[in-house]
């Protein structure tokens, strides 16, 4: 009987974390998509005003570099929910459904505490440069914080996702079901 309502328990707060995690990703997602999107017009832009009107513009690359660097560190936990990201499954896809639960926890276990290192280390560079006032050494001297802040950010939304991957885990390994059923 404790059993079972643990499981309750545990697939309630599965379900919210999910929940919010998720609504976070879509905005991370939404906001790296506009990046994308506002990069390929400014390059439009560029070759537009550098072919037509032979005026280069000075910010282009800078803003579209940093807008690709952004999107990128937001686009990671999105990329992991969606299943899109690169993994090598040569080898556990021959393994029973237990055994890729077990190596999969081990391994999201291992990237949620390096995603961590990750979330602090770039949440401290980005502090420093805060403090320090660094700024690109260009026409635009852009504050270093503002595309640096993107990296602890886009890793802890990846961080996020890993837990919530573990979650499930433990929750298979809990209920012994090692099979996840299709949800609607």
């Amino acid at each position: 009987p404790h059993r079972k309502e643990g499981v309750v328990s545990l697939n309630s707060l599965i379900r919210v974390y999910d929940q919010i995690v998720g609504l976070v990703t879509k905005i991370a997602g939404v906001i790296a998509g506009a990046l994308i999107l506002a990069t390929g017009f400014m390059i439009v832009y560029e070759i537009i005003v550098r072919g037509v009107f032979n005026a280069p513009t000075e910010w282009v690359t800078e803003v579209s570099t940093y807008c690709i660097i952004i999107a990128g560190f937001l686009g990671m936990g999105v990329a992991y929910a969606g299943n899109k990201h690169i993994k090598v499954d040569l080898f556990i896809q021959h393994l029973s459904p237990k055994v890729r639960c077990w190596i999969e926890l081990v391994t999201c276990v291992l990237a949620v505490y390096y995603s961590y290192v990750f979330v602090t280390e770039g949440w401290a560079m980005t502090m420093l440069s805060l403090e320090f006032d660094n700024r690109a050494p260009t026409t635009l001297s852009t504050p270093l914080w503002i595309p640096q802040i993107s990296m602890p950010a886009g890793l802890l939304i990846l961080c996020l996702q890993l837990i919530g991957t573990v979650l499930h885990d433990i929750r298979k390994i809990v209920s012994g079901q090692y099979e996840e059923k299709e949800e609607p």
